[in-house]
């Protein structure tokens, strides 16, 4: 359990350093709903780190989408818009990311699991590759692929 919370702690902190300065989602909040969400997932059959990273990775996604989409459905105060806007940097926007992602992922999917697995999960080519058992050539293409697909997608929208 140790290892696992020292996991999942290392990934939320990676997830939330490129989110909104507003963000109201604090790093241990998020282990925990992560925690809850996979204690949830009985019987699973894990292979190995891999595949759990792969797992978290696409939890800790939905628990920010949630969460996101909570804050912006709650956010109709124009006063609140507006101070966040006046922050001067260009901060991720969480569900432009997802929007573009699940797009990505029914297109390509192999690119969508790389990004994924990059993106939300910290992991390095060489791990990624380990994961999808491809080569880190293909991962290193797919990636520059599905950076700047992204990039496109999400300055378009």
């Amino acid at each position: 359990m140790d290892l696992v919370y020292r996991d999942l702690r290392r990934l939320a902190a990676y997830c939330l350093v490129s989110e909104r300065q507003a963000q109201t989602l604090q790093a241990t909040a998020l282990v925990h709903e992560t925690y809850l969400r996979l204690a949830s997932l009985r019987g699973f059959d894990w292979k190995g780190r891999g595949q759990f990273i792969s797992v978290v990775t696409q939890i800790m996604r939905r628990v920010l989408v949630d969460h996101a989409r909570a804050r912006r459905a709650a956010k109709r105060d124009p006063a609140l818009f507006e101070a966040s806007a006046s922050l001067g940097s260009h901060p991720l926007d969480v569900l432009a990311v997802d929007e573009a992602l699940t797009e990505m992922l029914r297109l390509y999917p192999r690119c969508g699991k790389i990004v994924e697995l990059r993106f939300f999960g910290d992991l390095d080519f060489k791990e990624i590759a380990e994961v999808l058992d491809i080569s880190i050539a293909t991962v290193e293409r797919d990636w520059r692929f599905s950076r700047a697909w992204l990039q496109e997608r999400i300055t378009r929208s």
